[in-house]
């Protein structure tokens, strides 16, 4: 067709007609799949999604073919003909490539949306939306990069370098795997935090010392919004070579302590009843798990456990606090003779008997 249009068309008047014939074919199949996709949506809620992601790199990818086709027909020299043809064939490969990337995003997005990231969601869909977001990245990296690399293949210049240097890939792939050598660590890094589920999107971890969630995992690094908003930003790296905590690995649902010293006249019995109280009246407790234990007695003190459940790291945190300040009001009204105390020996009876007066003083406030 390239030929016969060359060999008869090649006249301004010629030029004309084929553009007219081509645009007007362009135009009639935007036509069709626009009323197709239309009349899908009526049913089909995704056809008119699609239709707004890839309206507009469809178009201008039939127009630029059209176009091209045409440049066949221009009546101009050949260098300045070869030189058209080459631009169209540039902004052919990038049009593609976007039109090809914004099928794939809507695709991935479709997916997506069945996932999305509530309170109560399960460990498979967590997982799933974060691999389709590592999946994602890596699709539209690899066809960025394809779409370039075909670009430059287009210049002669650059086909003959490529000739060169698959001569010696060997020397080539070590120079570039030692300059590359952070960048592809992390890519491979943020590929295996996907499909390893180390961590998920959603995730609560703690990290250097940090309370935060996972927002965002990308083939380089990971974002982790902190409980006080602040935003902190790892490489990849960093979760597959260092320890840090994921309070979610397994389920939300966690077990909280809080811990007092007090004196050995603490009635300790009384104290599990007053958390008894205390957890039914409020909608923090998970009704699942609650204990009060003894776990030390050193220095005249006892160290009082107080164990408490909650169904997420958020009301954990929050039922922690009620159930200190209450529990330490409770002490301080009810049982003042808990509190702590320092036990100073001061001398010994004249009698000899061996007996001691001991005072007792409330340990100061820090």
């Amino acid at each position: 067709m390239t030929e016969e249009i060359e060999q008869n068309w090649q006249t301004w008047t010629g030029f004309a007609i084929v553009a007219g014939v081509a645009l007007a074919i362009v135009i009639a199949i935007m036509v069709v799949v626009a009323v197709a996709l239309n009349l899908i949506a009526r049913r089909k809620s995704w056809a008119s999604r699609l239709s707004e992601r890839v309206r507009w790199p469809f178009r201008v990818t039939l127009l630029i073919l059209a176009l091209a086709v045409s440049m066949s027909a221009l009546p101009v020299d050949d260098d300045l003909r070869g030189g058209l043809t080459h631009l169209f064939g540039i902004l052919i490969i990038i049009s593609g490539a976007w039109l090809l990337a914004q099928l794939f995003l809507f695709f991935i997005d479709s997916g997506s949306q069945r996932y999305r990231l509530v309170e109560s969601d399960t460990f498979s869909a967590r997982k799933i939306r974060t691999q389709l977001q590592i999946v994602r990245r890596l699709v539209i990296v690899v066809i960025v990069v394809v779409a370039a690399g075909a670009i430059l293949m287009t210049f002669d210049a650059v086909r003959a370098v490529g000739a060169s240097v698959l001569a010696s890939a060997g020397i080539a792939s070590i120079v570039a795997g030692l300059a590359a050598q952070s960048v592809l660590s992390n890519l491979f890094a943020g590929v295996q935090l996907a499909f390893s589920e180390a961590i998920r999107v959603g995730d609560v971890v703690v990290v250097e010392g940090e309370f935060g969630r996972i927002n965002e995992i990308t083939l380089s690094y990971v974002v982790l919004e902190l409980w006080d908003q602040r935003t902190l930003v790892l490489p990849c790296t960093y979760f597959t070579t260092n320890p840090f905590e994921n309070w979610t690995k397994l389920g939300r649902a966690l077990l909280g302590t809080v811990y007092f010293d007090l004196d050995w006249r603490v009635p300790v019995e009384q104290m599990r009843g007053e958390l008894e109280r205390i957890l039914t009246e409020t909608e923090l407790w998970d009704r699942a798990s609650h204990s009060v234990q003894v776990t030390d007695a050193v220095g005249g003190m006892l160290q009082v456990r107080v164990v408490v459940s909650a169904s997420d790291s958020g009301q954990l945190w929050d039922l922690r606090c009620l159930v200190r300040e209450k529990l330490a009001e409770w002490v301080r009204t009810a049982h003042p003779e808990a509190l702590p105390l320092q036990r100073v020996q001061i001398g010994e009876e004249p009698s000899g008997a061996g007996a001691m007066r001991v005072r007792e003083q409330p340990i100061p406030e820090a």
